[in-house]
């Protein structure tokens, strides 16, 4: 008998703590996982204020504003040789060490890369230059190189130069047809505007030149026209021009014609500036082989010269020729300069490209700026900025 009362007290006392536990665990979900608020501590008025909240489902889709701005980061490079086979052999024993791994990091940054190639990529055995003659070459380097500056990421090469025809129409012509199996196009072509579409950005570039074969620099009705065809296309257009003297005796851009062994070069400035009158957004200058000041002009950028960019023992990279750089910008969707940036580049005794960690290409081209445009200096601070005027990038300024 006190057995089984005891069995009944027990009972009791489990089924008393079972529904004791559930009370507890109920209060825990209903309650326990509020936190302690500093802005409100009455539940009523958080239930009122929820209901002012519309229902998600029912909002309408985001729809971005007229003015929403986009950007593209253009990027470009000087003159390019990765050297010959002709008429003696000065090729690398490995191709792929002619850009170093550093360089192509920062080259990676682009939505567009470009580079005036001044070379061939040919087997043609016959140049119908006269080599012989004082300061006249012949570049002819093997087809398989494109692959080179595919993997590096180039996407337009301007050809619209004094070497592009080196191995005549044939050489030309494989050139191009290289070039394009590797995904990589050409601008410089007489009439051709190249359409780009990067970023749901369409861009216009055209190529110029001192020569008739090429869009010339020294036709400026034709160049106009061209440029404003592009500009009723595109929302930005960026003009390649070859223009100028050589070497560090040309390093002062000057407001005339230069001459180089007797041959009219063009007035850069000249050119450039009509361009620019007629629609175009940026100016990119090479040649030279050196670099050469920047401006602004009507709020646009235009670099004279980027000077030598890869030339392996081709080109010169004594004193100035041998500064060379990365040209960042920055442009928005109406062609606006958003922001802009000198990576500086220096060339190896055999003329490979690696990063200058002293800023020496910077230190340069803003000695140049005040000597070329004392009273309206585009501004490049000691790290390679452009100081840009952020008035003028709004819609509609231009």
């Amino acid at each position: 008998m006190i057995n089984q009362q005891l069995k009944r007290f027990l009972f009791f006392i489990f089924v008393s703590c079972c529904f004791s536990v559930g009370i507890g665990i109920g209060f825990f979900i209903r309650f326990g996982q509020l936190q302690p608020s500093h802005a409100s501590t009455n539940n009523s008025k958080l239930a009122k204020a929820s209901k002012s909240f519309p229902d998600f489902h029912k909002l309408p889709p985001f729809v971005p504003e007229p003015n929403f701005e986009k950007t593209i980061n253009i990027q470009a490079v000087g003159d390019i040789i990765p050297g010959t086979n002709f008429p003696n052999y000065r090729l690398p024993r490995n191709k792929n060490r002619l850009i170093r791994p550093s360089v192509r990091k920062y080259l990676k940054r682009a939505d567009l890369l470009f580079g005036n190639f001044e070379s061939t990529l040919t087997t043609h055995p016959y140049s119908p230059k006269n080599i012989s003659r004082k300061k006249v070459f012949a570049f002819r380097s093997p087809p398989g190189y494109a692959k080179l500056f595919a993997d590096v990421g180039f996407d337009v090469l301007n050809i619209a130069n004094n070497h592009a025809f080196d191995f005549g129409k044939v050489g030309f012509r494989d050139t191009m047809r290289n070039f394009a199996n590797s995904g990589i196009q050409t601008v410089g072509h007489k009439n051709q505007i190249l359409f780009l579409d990067k970023k749901n950005i369409t861009v216009a570039m055209i190529g110029f030149a001192p020569y008739k074969r090429y869009n010339s620099i020294h036709d400026l009705q034709a160049a106009s026209a061209l440029v404003k065809e592009a500009k009723s296309r595109a929302n930005i257009v960026v003009v390649s021009m070859h223009v100028g003297a050589e070497g560090t005796k040309a390093l002062y851009v000057k407001n005339k014609t230069e001459y180089f062994y007797g041959e009219n070069r063009g007035n850069s400035i000249k050119f450039a500036r009509t361009m620019i009158d007629a629609g175009a957004d940026l100016i990119l200058g090479h040649g030279p082989h050196v670099p050469r000041a920047m401006e602004i002009y009507q709020d646009k950028l235009i670099a004279y010269s980027l000077g030598n960019f890869l030339g392996y023992r081709t080109l010169s990279t004594r004193a100035q020729a041998g500064y060379s750089m990365i040209l960042e910008v920055k442009l928005n969707q109406w062609g606006n300069l958003v922001g802009g940036k000198i990576i500086p580049v220096r060339m190896t005794r055999r003329g490979t490209p690696y990063i200058d960690q002293y800023f020496r290409t910077v230190g340069l081209l803003r000695y140049l700026n005040r000597k070329a445009f004392p009273h309206k200096q585009l501004k490049i601070n000691r790290l390679g900025e452009i100081v840009v005027n952020k008035a003028s990038t709004a819609k509609g300024k231009l």
